[in-house]
């Protein structure tokens, strides 16, 4: 598994792609990495040179990034010898950043991401199911009993997002494993439900179970089809939280806060 790690680690530091916001971007795609476990708490992130060229953007945007980071508490900046930039894992600040990324995007832009996400996770479990061996099967068991076990929004969020990407790897596809953690990082920018709405977490456990079971009985239709209608369930709930999230914004406007997010809990 250290490989799956390092490519999901590239694809975290891979070249900003849009023109707008960038270090707005930058502060979304570290954090998300954050919230994924991709970077772990304490640890120190490249250069800031090195960090710049990684993502294509200009040392004043990475700059301003990271005075971001720092700003909500999940980036800590040591000068001197042995200095640098370090993670700190903070679900509070977590939430925040995952609060203003929601509030930027429509209804129409969170179908799409979870259009894209059914594709590629359903075609992952279809070609699974006819490659798994029993121990991904065991292994992937394995990933669920820690999910529902998990006492901390980062521990669901990173065992959640394992999930994925041990399917994309019983697959043997790289180019879809690939797509797959390109996708994980992009909804790590955004709330994770269960945390908003009570009760979730024991149907994404059900949810997920019920793939392995296809997996495991070598069904690539049942696999591909589970597959997609929990996505399609987590697309729904994500558009429900961005509606009730619109209702609770102060008036005047203005970006949603992690305060205004937990407001829709009740």
């Amino acid at each position: 598994m250290r490989l799956l790690s390092g490519d999901a680690r590239r694809a975290v530091f891979a070249p900003l792609d849009d023109g707008a916001l960038r270090s707005e971007a930058v502060a979304r795609r570290v954090g998300s990495a954050i919230a994924l476990g991709l970077l772990g708490d304490g640890e120190q992130l490249p250069s800031e040179a090195e960090l710049a060229t990684q993502l294509n953007v200009s040392t004043v945007t990475l700059r301003d990034a990271l005075a971001e980071l720092r700003k909500l508490g999940l980036v800590d900046t040591r000068r001197g010898r042995g200095g640098g930039s370090f993670v700190r894992s903070r679900d509070d600040a977590l939430a925040v950043l995952s609060a203003a990324r929601l509030s930027e995007l429509g209804t129409t832009d969170l179908r799409e991401l979870g259009d894209v996400h059914a594709a590629v996770a359903g075609a992952a479990a279809r070609l699974a199911a006819s490659r798994v061996s029993g121990a991904e099967i065991a292994r992937l068991r394995d990933v669920l009993d820690r999910l529902a076990g998990a006492d901390s929004v980062a521990a669901q969020r990173r065992a959640d997002g394992r999930f994925y990407i041990e399917v994309a790897a019983s697959a043997q596809s790289v180019r879809l494993t690939m797509q797959q953690m390109d996708i994980l990082v992009e909804f790590g920018q955004l709330p994770w439900p269960p945390e908003q709405l009570p009760g979730l977490l024991d149907e994404v456990v059900a949810s997920h179970r019920a793939v392995v079971d296809a997996l495991e009985a070598r069904d690539p239709a049942g696999a591909r089809d589970l597959t997609e209608q929990h996505v399609d369930v987590r697309t729904r709930w994500l558009i429900d939280l961005r509606l009730r999230l619109m209702t609770a914004v102060p008036e005047g406007g203005g970006v949603a806060t992690g305060a205004a997010v937990r407001e829709v809990r009740a």
